[in-house]
């Protein structure tokens, strides 16, 4: 049966605000949480970057659904450390953590004053990260050389239950690379055929008894127009081409690669209705691909309102189909 996580959103809401959105959504019956991990947000006006990895910790003691997160190990975070804040987070709660480890975007990455790698090189550091933050779950002394490097790794503090290591994927060629090492794949909605696409390249090259989650970006509010403004406000810099995406540096440089987006362009990458029987019928479509996790981000700033009538309405209706 298909689970449904509510997506909190580390660019947009403080992490107080979070935690308290995360047990609105267990208590209105989503059936996990996922995270976002960022170090600055994507434009001003959604205004936060709280640190994801300490707030898991708080947020997980508050709640009892299980989590997932992405982050992109390899510049910002060595994978030892990474490594070692799963193990933290999965020997105080078992079983309830995954991560999706993605090459990630200069706007957070470039911090560290490093070159930014060309897309073929960060998915070749991103998967020696892997293996070497499996290796240290596993209880291993590391040693690596590479494109990142690691002497005399150990973790000393290991849980019981490994988190799985996902890959964020929204390519054929990722999503076929992914297949080969990753423990499933996390990719965001787009046309349907392309989704088909990307399934198709996971399992044919590995993936074929894998979870696969899928992220979906919607904006529901009171009224359609509301929705469409509020997205505008909040997610114009989040449409952008993937190139754009993962090389501007600084939340000026989005702002100003934003700048001629209309609100209508919004709805080619954001499901835009006020109607809770549209979005049922569109996660109906996905549900349909086969995803073990359709995770729920609603990208405006509504959330009591998109939390308890999802709970209320969507929700029961996709259960019950």
């Amino acid at each position: 049966m298909t689970q449904f996580a509510y997506h909190a959103s580390h660019e947009q809401f403080s992490p107080t605000e979070l935690r308290e959105h995360a047990a609105l959504a267990e208590a209105s019956g989503f059936d996990a949480i996922a995270s976002s991990d960022h170090f600055h947000p994507w434009n001003k006006q959604q205004g936060h970057s709280g640190f994801s990895f300490a707030w898991l910790g708080a947020s997980m003691q508050t709640t009892r659904l299980p989590y997932s997160m992405v982050c992109a190990p390899g510049q910002r975070y060595h994978p030892a450390i990474v490594a070692q804040a799963l193990a933290t987070l999965c020997e105080l709660f078992p079983g309830r953590l995954d991560v999706a480890l993605g090459s990630g975007e200069a706007l957070n990455e470039r911090i560290t004053g490093e070159e930014w790698p060309e897309k073929d090189v960060r998915n070749r550091r991103l998967k020696d990260c892997a293996t070497v933050i499996r290796s240290l779950l596993a209880g291993e002394t590391v040693n690596h050389s590479g494109l990142v490097t690691v002497r005399n790794a150990k973790l000393y503090t290991l849980p019981e239950t490994t988190p799985r290591l996902f890959c964020a994927a929204l390519s054929e060629e990722t999503a076929r690379w992914a297949g080969t090492w990753a423990d499933g794949l996390l990719t965001a909605h787009q046309e349907p055929d392309a989704m088909k696409a990307v399934i198709a390249a996971f399992r044919e090259n590995g993936g074929q008894d894998k979870p696969i989650h899928l992220k979906v970006q919607l904006s529901y509010a009171e009224t359609r127009q509301e929705a469409l403004t509020a997205a505008h406000e909040q997610w114009r810099t989040n449409i952008l081409s993937p190139t754009l995406l993962a090389n501007l540096e600084t939340t000026t440089q989005f702002e100003a690669a934003a700048e001629f987006v209309r609100e209508e362009d919004l709805t080619e990458m954001v499901r835009v209705s006020a109607n809770a029987d549209e979005h049922i019928e569109w996660i109906k479509e996905d549900m349909k691909l086969g995803f073990d996790r359709i995770i729920l981000h609603n990208v405006n700033r509504s959330q009591e309102r998109f939390i308890k009538d999802f709970g209320n309405m969507v929700l029961p209706a996709l259960r019950n189909m």
